[in-house]
């Protein structure tokens, strides 16, 4: 089977269930940026990260595929998925993996640049994409996104910030604060 099928010659690319799409529409961009947010976890697992965010972010881009996979469908379509979508429950895994990773880490006293190690760089970078397919996700203007997606990106930014510090304090790298100029 040739990789290249010439569909898409046009701009335009075809949901799950049928539909062709300009390749610049809202849902597109939405389920392209989840596809991107995959990725770049992917290069932060790259880094080596320690056991606890290794296992987490494997099963967080089984999730991020699963959410592509529903917004490339045609609205009202997903059941011809025939799959799990993502739920309530995985949303509340990822509040207990938060949960976990915050033990030991200093309170928070001021925002946290994206710095230290190359690993809690890796994944600051993820968050600002996951944050970013949150927003393309709600701009999709054709169907609402399901509210489960949407809190699971929420849930998934705020995970990666946490093991972005949960890296540097287990390799014994403080977090960069952020400090105003005074200039």
């Amino acid at each position: 089977m040739r990789i290249y099928t010439k569909t898409g010659d046009d701009g335009t690319t075809g949901l799950f269930g049928g539909a062709r799409v300009k390749k610049a529409s809202a849902r597109v961009e939405a389920y392209g940026t989840v596809d991107e947010l995959n990725s770049v976890i992917g290069v932060a697992r790259a880094t080596k990260l320690g056991t606890h965010a290794e296992t987490i972010l494997a099963r967080a881009q089984v999730d991020l595929f699963t959410i592509g996979a529903e917004l490339a469908c045609v609205p009202g379509k997903e059941e011809k998925l025939q799959m799990k979508l993502i739920g309530e429950p995985d949303a509340l895994a990822l509040e207990k993996s938060i949960d976990d990773a915050e033990v030991g880490l200093a309170p928070l006293k001021t925002f946290v640049l994206p710095g230290g190690t190359p690993q809690a760089c890796a994944l600051h970078l993820a968050r600002t994409v996951c944050r970013r397919a949150e927003r393309a996700v709600l701009a999709i203007d054709d169907a609402e996104p399901r509210r489960e997606v949407v809190v699971y990106l929420n849930r998934l930014s705020d995970l990666l910030f946490t093991l972005a510090r949960r890296e540097n304090h287990d390799r014994g790298v403080s977090d960069v604060p952020w400090v105003p100029r005074n200039d």
